[in-house]
């Protein structure tokens, strides 16, 4: 069974169930385990993973795949997980995150905006100022990422 099989059967339960907020962020599949992340425009609950989980196990189930002797989660993508989808981001608006662009930089800021150009993040810096560049000023800098640059992003857990 491959990964790419199994993400169109996800998306399939996904439809069924009538969950038009939810799509799939990612699809492992190691040996006999399949794992399933997803999520969802207004966060993702348990309860919506356990009903994809039975739409999923179903199939799995009666095309006897792995021959009954399998183990499949189905969760969130959660906060350690890149984002890999565009339709993440809105959501995500005043997190923290840090992304790693193509040219290999990475910026660390918040995220302020999102649009069809890519993605702005938000940090502070300290600058020198006055006549003898003694007295120091924190300053935001947005730093705008278009979308073909995002290599990853990642949102930092803040606790």
């Amino acid at each position: 069974m491959e990964v790419k099989d199994i993400r169109k059967l996800a998306r399939k339960g996904i439809e069924a169930l009538e969950y038009n907020d939810c799509f799939v962020t990612e699809v492992q599949v190691t040996g006999n385990k399949v794992e399933i992340f997803l999520d969802s425009d207004d966060g993702i609950s348990f309860l919506k993973c356990r009903k994809v989980s039975r739409e999923v196990e179903a199939v799995i189930d009666e095309k006897e795949w792995w021959g009954g002797r399998y183990t499949l989660e189905v969760s969130s993508a959660g906060i350690g997980r890149p984002l890999v989808s565009q339709r993440q981001y809105p959501k995500n608006i005043g997190r923290q995150m840090v992304v790693k662009t193509t040219e290999g930089e990475k910026v660390k800021g918040e995220l302020t905006a999102v649009d069809d150009e890519g993605i702005t993040l938000t940090y502070e810096v300290i600058e020198l100022e006055g006549q003898n560049k003694k007295k120091k000023k924190k300053v935001q800098k947005d730093h705008p990422i278009v979308w073909e640059a995002i290599e990853e992003a990642k949102i930092k857990a803040s606790f």
